[in-house]
């Protein structure tokens, strides 16, 4: 499993730790990352992610994961959410047509 935020695609960076005699060490950013589950209205089942604490306020921002899904463009999603977001367009057609 990668270290990349689902939702807003944050990875690991590098850099330097940098000491009082300014030597120079490489070193690694890691991006915060949790293993969080949302619940889908639409699908009637949770939906688990591995997403940044900033995924996670963005999408509660945007008023839960359906809303957020629905109202993003497929091209800003990274294909584990834009499948999500395929399942849910589907179902709410198929609701509309009934």
């Amino acid at each position: 499993m990668s270290r990349k935020c689902a939702i807003t695609g944050k990875a690991v960076m590098t850099g330097n730790n940098v000491s009082h005699a300014n030597n120079r060490t490489r070193r690694r950013f890691l991006p915060n990352l949790q293993q969080t589950s949302f619940y889908s209205e639409v699908l009637g089942q949770m939906v688990q992610m591995r997403i940044s604490t900033r995924g996670m306020r963005t999408i509660e921002k945007n008023g839960g994961f359906d809303a957020y899904i629905q109202n993003t463009s497929s091209s800003k999603l990274p294909l584990e959410v834009a499948r999500y977001k395929k399942l849910i367009t589907k179902k709410v057609q198929t609701q509309a047509q009934s």
